[in-house]
């Protein structure tokens, strides 16, 4: 009991260390119940619905010139138009920005494994590793821990923001935030009582979904389940790549997907790329190596990802393994420093890929084999993936998802940021704070209605410093 990462008998004061946490007496669910209901006194449920922008706070447009300086300027201005289309596309872009803002919010000191992009894109199916189709948060770039309330307040305003989008009133707006929070309230309450194995195990499966949505929405679960079922690895394949001289080669659409010969410092791709494999296979797991080591690369290109993302460094690998048939694709990915890092206090990781890669595990329950990472030795930091192994999410554009759909979905994205932070947090505590009441559900959609707003005036301040030129936007992608 109590060892070292390499396998070693822990030693000393670090070995005592961890026989104490093993056989310190823990509280009672029952315990933690009422410590979690006891922070109302602290901070009560009706102050969640407070917004009011900082004196002090700072323009939005210089924070995404800021984060514009680590990253391919030759990409910034797709960047800047992707989030030009709308203020949910704002949103979705401007984790820094709302993460700003969350910070001046009212917390009650309990601390979950955050996404810290939490909105309504960034969840979907995905394969587990049985290769079952579970349900889930699917982005960590921003993961850290942090209070539990900002990803719930991020996931509630961009509820608001996406319901504006498709055309929804306010009243429905209203009603979505309020089904997620209620969703993550009670779901709460039963992962509270749960055993932390079953917890661990637990998913959101195919059934689970059918079962929790109403009829009307069950047909749109099901074809996403099937079109998820088809974006495997042969299927990007057949999308992504062409035959050429008997070799697949993945087809080039400048900009977004560019063959490059050369890295940003004139080193040959082939040079780079050993160097990135060679330290992504030694994060891995041995079994894991031996795997990937059936397969030979084929070719490499720079992928445009996301909307927050772009412009970070991101690469595709097509990889081959038992024939031509059989494809691989893995997604290099830069990892920087996480929006929520200014506003928290912790651990502080030496490779923010790995910081990604772990709390990913933490929060997925489910994640991909292949998660590894890597510090290049010009010091930036990266993750690998698969970048397609039976994924899919709804695409929130009008005339492509029923409005009045919106409050079901929003039932499973409470749901999954529940269990999520149930994972690597105390559930009674939060279960405790939340209680039976609709209070927090009713102060929350408050919260989002008041953010809304300044998401809409956000957005206009970048539409207004587009015209002036002040930033780079591309024509087209």
């Amino acid at each position: 009991m109590g060892s070292t990462r390499t396998g070693t008998p822990a030693k000393g004061k670090r070995g005592d260390e961890l026989l104490a946490s093993f056989t310190a007496p823990r509280p009672s669910v029952e315990e933690r119940l009422a410590a979690g209901k006891a922070l109302r006194a602290k901070v009560p449920h009706e102050r969640h619905a407070e917004y009011q922008p900082s004196p002090k706070r700072q323009d939005p447009v210089a924070i995404i010139q800021e984060q514009a300086k680590t990253r391919l300027q030759v990409l910034v201005p797709i960047r800047h138009a992707r989030m030009l289309k709308s203020p949910f596309a704002f949103l979705r872009g401007s984790a820094a920005v709302m993460s700003a803002d969350l910070a001046q919010t009212p917390v009650t000191g309990l601390t979950v494994q955050a996404c810290g992009d939490m909105h309504v894109s960034n969840f979907g199916v995905f394969a587990s590793a049985e290769r079952n189709l579970v349900f889930g948060i699917n982005d960590f770039d921003e993961t850290l821990p942090g209070p539990w309330e900002w990803d719930l307040k991020r996931l509630a305003a961009s509820i608001v923001a996406v319901g504006r989008h498709l055309g929804a009133d306010q009243v429905l707006c209203e009603e979505s935030v309020r089904a997620a929070v209620r969703s993550y309230r009670k779901r709460m309450r039963r992962f509270a009582e749960m055993g932390h194995l079953d917890l661990w195990y637990s998913r959101i499966g195919e059934q689970n979904i059918l079962d929790a949505l109403s009829p009307q929405t069950r047909a749109g679960a099901e074809r996403l389940f099937a079109k998820a079922r088809e974006r495997g690895h042969v299927q990007a394949l057949d999308k992504m790549a062409e035959l050429v001289k008997g070799r697949h080669l993945i087809v080039e659409q400048k900009p977004l997907i560019v063959r490059e010969t050369r890295t940003e410092q004139g080193r040959p791709i082939a040079e780079a790329l050993a160097r990135v494999l060679d330290l992504y296979v030694a994060s891995l797991p041995e079994d894991r190596r031996t795997l990937l080591s059936r397969y030979r690369i084929v070719d490499v290109a720079r992928k445009v990802v996301g909307v927050g993302s772009v412009g970070t460094r991101c690469w595709i690998i097509l990889m081959t393994g038992n024939g031509a048939d059989d494809p691989l694709f893995l997604q290099f990915k830069e990892a920087q420093a996480s929006v929520l890092a200014p506003y928290t206090k912790g651990r502080r990781w030496e490779c923010e890929g790995e910081r990604v890669v772990v709390g990913q595990r933490l929060i997925q329950g489910a994640p991909d084999i292949l998660l590894g990472w890597g510090t290049m030795p010009g010091g930036k930091h990266f993750y690998m993936r698969q970048l397609r192994d039976m994924k899919g999410g709804v695409e929130f554009e009008p005339g492509k998802v029923k409005v009045q759909n919106l409050p079901d979905y929003c039932k499973l994205c409470g749901w999954s940021l529940a269990l999520a932070h149930a994972r690597s947090g105390d559930p009674a505590a939060i279960a405790g704070y939340l209680g039976k009441s609709e209070a927090m559900d009713e102060a929350v959609a408050r919260f989002a209605l008041a953010y809304d707003q300044q998401t809409t005036r956000d957005y206009q301040a970048l539409v207004a410093a587009a015209k002036a030129k002040r930033i780079p936007v591309a024509t087209a992608e």
